[in-house]
């Protein structure tokens, strides 16, 4: 039979968020993937860095303790925010989730982009990741996908990134 307190308990203990970002490329711009610069003709436009990754994976985190989203803790019309690096967002949203008693359990990011090749960086990703938010390496998947010559992606107009990630009650 169903229990509503256990069910009302396990809701508490456990929450899944997720997130999603685009960008557009631009010249004269490093391209940002989670935490690792990648060797790329272009970047991405953004006021930030622009790291399309690690943008998805705040958002996931924020939403997973409801805490709205990246554009509402760091807005793109504040001064400070212009060209940060976005492993300090990361920071503040790790921080931010610790503040209201949340661990992180893991996250499950993927990235979008026809060009460049992003397996050889995919490991130095998870590891920058895994570092800013404390936990496990194996807690930390990033993976990355073509989207087969469709869409803005496949027409190399930018890099899409989608997160999933999973918090706890401390």
């Amino acid at each position: 039979m169903y229990e509503p307190i256990l069910a009302h308990t396990l809701h508490k203990t456990m929450r899944i968020g997720q997130g999603y970002d685009v960008h557009q490329f631009a010249a004269n711009r490093p391209l940002w993937l989670g935490g690792i610069k990648v060797e790329h003709d272009k970047g991405l436009l953004g006021h930030s860095d622009a790291d399309v990754l690690i943008h998805a994976l705040c958002d996931a985190l924020l939403g997973a303790a409801a805490l709205r989203d990246i554009g509402y803790h760091f807005p793109d019309s504040d001064p400070q925010y212009k060209n940060i690096d976005s492993k300090i967002l990361l920071k503040k949203t790790v921080e931010l989730l610790d503040k209201e008693g949340y661990k992180i359990g893991n996250c499950d990011c993927t990235i979008c982009a026809q060009k460049p090749k992003l397996s050889p960086y995919i490991d130095q990703m998870r590891q920058c990741l895994a570092g800013i938010m404390q936990i496990p390496l194996n807690c930390v998947s990033v993976k990355a996908t073509t989207t087969e010559h469709l869409g803005f992606v496949g027409r190399e107009e930018g890099i899409a990134a989608y997160a999933v990630a999973l918090i706890e009650n401390k």
